[in-house]
């Protein structure tokens, strides 16, 4: 619920400032929670969940009591042969039990001198001694019902954890666009007062033309710059609204205006818990929805296992009705297995070579092998995958560092050449040269701040953690 009134929150205030002078923001929290709820993929994931709920509810329905009635008639050349109706309720259970109850009524002059003539009702049960008698077709399809309808709700897991990368890496990225953006802008308006400045100078006769030249290549070099920057900030935001869509299902289209929440770059990165490869690996085994999803597989597996091991046991079944006079059943069922009135049958059959029941159980086990042998590689591939983004995340972790004492460098030694200049040490093409390097490792560290957020989602997502 507080993911929905965060995401509702969002949208309101967007179509609220479209009117307005304030700037919307977009914090990495909200568009992933809204991407989490909206997105038409997490949709189709739901979808088949409720299709697997159908499926379940399906399969419970060939344990429904059914009832039904046979009429039938025959009259030829004058002579009634017979009249005959049968209705009957039948009641499957859970063990290959059945049991049945129902009513009869036969007449005319030409019957089978083993059927009862009148008013009949009768109960009776159908009993497997042998084959289907721990699992048949029945209880096999509602057990897999059942674990698809889990399965489901695992898969609908991995597909969010996959689609939660690829909206992390593409917000992040649109961040990382706008960052740069505002380091060139300011660059842009720095050297625009700088320019300022020559020309001031040169008017009185303090400097030399020239000097305006060199200032306004320079402003020139960031102006354009500044509307790459700009054009890339923008296509990343038509990349982001890819994955931001509202309630009803329509897109939403990101607006120009809409900008990421200010400092999320800028946290102390020194200040992170460190993190362990052994929790995530130990995590990833335990929870990552890929090696979940293999666990229900085998347990359909085994259920298909044991259905076709009955097919390498006899049929036996019997078949116990007890009679009564009258359409009186309930009287009837309660003198169930009396020594009179009753009807008994016993079944059996069997193959003599098995031939097909040993090839079906040789094929549902080698099935399970099979499995088993596909989830110890996936499981093995996750602990690598789960490494490598470990040791991506901590070197990018160390990077940050480094870089960050780069850059303080190169803007020590462009504040110190400024220095030097207005002291007239110096030149403009030395400052502009040191100011280039200074931005250049200032949008270096910003790649690298970005690589650090998307190194993290990534581990998250090998360890199935989004």
């Amino acid at each position: 619920m507080k993911i929905l009134m965060i995401a509702i929150a969002f949208f309101c205030i967007v179509t609220a400032n479209a009117q307005e002078t304030e700037q919307p923001l977009l914090s990495a929290e909200v568009f992933l929670n809204i991407v989490r709820l909206y997105h038409p993929v997490v949709r189709q994931a739901e979808i088949a969940i409720d299709n697997a709920k159908a499926q379940q509810l399906a399969a419970r329905g060939m344990f429904d009591p059914e009832l039904k009635t046979t009429t039938a008639q025959k009259k030829f050349d004058g002579i009634r042969y017979y009249n005959a109706v049968d209705p009957v309720l039948n009641i499957p259970t859970w063990y290959g039990v059945e049991l049945y109850a129902g009513t009869g009524y036969l007449a005319g002059d030409r019957l089978d001198p083993t059927e009862t003539i009148g008013k009949t009702s009768f109960a009776g049960v159908s009993l497997p001694l042998a084959k289907n008698l721990l699992m048949d077709k029945r209880r096999a399809a509602l057990k897999t019902a059942g674990i698809y309808r889990s399965l489901s709700v695992v898969e609908k897991r991995t597909v969010i954890n996959d689609l939660m990368l690829e909206a992390s890496m593409a917000y992040w990225e649109w961040v990382s666009s706008y960052e740069l953006f505002k380091v060139i802008s300011e660059a842009v308006q720095v050297n625009e007062n700088r320019l300022k400045l020559v020309k001031n100078t040169v008017n009185l006769g303090e400097r030399a033309a020239i000097d305006t030249v060199e200032t306004a290549a320079q402003l020139q070099s960031f102006r354009y710059l500044q509307n790459d920057a700009l054009l890339n900030f923008l296509n990343t935001g038509i990349n982001l609204s890819a994955f931001l869509w509202k309630q009803n299902g329509e897109p939403f289209q990101m607006l120009p205006e809409i900008t990421p929440t200010a400092g999320q770059l800028d946290i102390d990165f020194a200040l992170q818990p460190a993190a362990v490869v052994s929790n995530f690996i130990d995590s990833a085994i335990i929870n990552h929805p890929k090696l979940k999803e293999f666990d229900f597989k085998l347990k359909v597996l085994d259920i298909n296992r044991r259905l076709k091991f009955q097919e390498l046991l006899p049929f036996v079944n019997l078949k116990y009705n007890h009679l009564g006079k009258g359409y009186d059943v309930l009287k009837t069922a309660g003198a169930f297995l009396s020594e009179s009135n009753y009807r008994f049958s016993m079944s059996f059959s069997v193959p003599l070579r098995l031939s097909q029941g040993r090839g079906e159980y040789k094929m549902a086990k080698l099935k399970v092998n099979e499995t088993v042998i596909e989830k110890d590689f996936t499981r093995q591939l996750i602990i690598n995958k789960v490494s490598i983004a470990f040791n991506e995340f901590t070197n990018v972790k160390k990077q940050i560092t480094l870089q960050e004492e780069v850059y303080k460098n190169y803007l020590r030694l462009q504040l110190a050449e400024e220095t030097r200049f207005f002291n007239g040490e110096s030149s403009l093409f030395l400052i502009n040269s040191r100011e280039t390097k200074a931005i250049e490792a200032r949008q270096k560290l910003l790649e690298i701040k970005t690589k650090y957020f998307i190194t993290e989602a990534k581990l998250k997502n090998a360890a199935g953690l989004l």
